[in-house]
């Protein structure tokens, strides 16, 4: 590849890259928004944020093609192709993401007019910030390519898990207790689960960070967490048995 040819590649690489960090550095800020959309019941900005999505489905769709486009004219290969394959992977990863944030709007809509108890508004805040705090730190590993900073995801992962697990316990006594109907309980149920989530997508960031640095792979990768909603028997919530 001559030096001119060379320049370009490397040009259009730190093109896709800060792009990449752009769509990150939204969802970072959507976690909140749609955290307080859900806490205040706004429907003007659940709906706000409903139709934005399409933006980032248009931005993904834009940056992959154009990750496809530069493997196949510049042949990359070592380091450079790492980090193109990953650069898709993780497209796909912020894009969900923010899918995610979509249907806590869309849930906040769903549970509209009901009250909900301190406790559980207490919890609901802790998660959105938790999962805020990963993918704010997943971009940073991303930006800096940052293979310490982007392992440390996996721990910080595990604090948001044990708020989902504490959620899905306020959610059944508040239940039992009267204080949420049985469709709210399910809706917030479902809530748990997308912060659960975007937690997780957060951590695939950065092991894509960590496989783009030194090509390391994670031995079983990118397993769905074993939290799982409550069911629903007879009516009545049921936490699920966790793995």
């Amino acid at each position: 590849m001559s030096k001119e040819l060379r320049s370009n590649f490397h040009e259009q690489l730190a093109e896709i890259g800060a792009g990449i960090a752009r769509m990150s550095a939204g969802v970072t800020e959507l976690v909140p928004r749609a955290t307080q959309i859900l806490l205040d019941g706004d429907l003007e900005a659940a709906e706000y944020v409903i139709l934005g999505d399409d933006e980032y489905d248009a931005k993904a769709v834009e940056l992959e093609e154009r990750c496809f486009s530069v493997i196949a004219l510049q042949a990359p290969v070592a380091s450079d192709l790492r980090s193109l394959v990953s650069a898709i992977k993780i497209i796909a990863d912020i894009e969900r993401s923010a899918d995610l944030c979509v249907n806590i709007c869309k849930a906040a809509r769903r549970i509209y007019s009901h009250d909900l108890d301190p406790s559980l508004r207490g919890v609901i805040q802790k998660m959105g910030d938790q999962a805020r705090v990963l993918f704010k730190e997943a971009t940073e590993a991303y930006i800096n390519l940052d293979g310490p900073r982007a392992a440390a995801l996996h721990d910080m992962d595990s604090y948001l898990d044990d708020l989902q697990r504490q959620f899905i316990q306020v959610i059944f006594e508040s239940h039992a207790a009267g204080t949420i109907d049985l469709q709210v309980a399910v809706q917030l149920a479902v809530v748990a689960r997308f912060f659960e989530r975007i937690g997780d997508h957060a951590v695939n960031v950065g092991d894509r960070v960590r496989y783009i640095v030194d090509g390391w792979v994670p031995e079983h990768p990118y397993a769905e967490s074993v939290n799982d909603p409550p069911e629903i028997v007879d009516g009545v919530v049921v936490p699920a048995a966790q793995g």
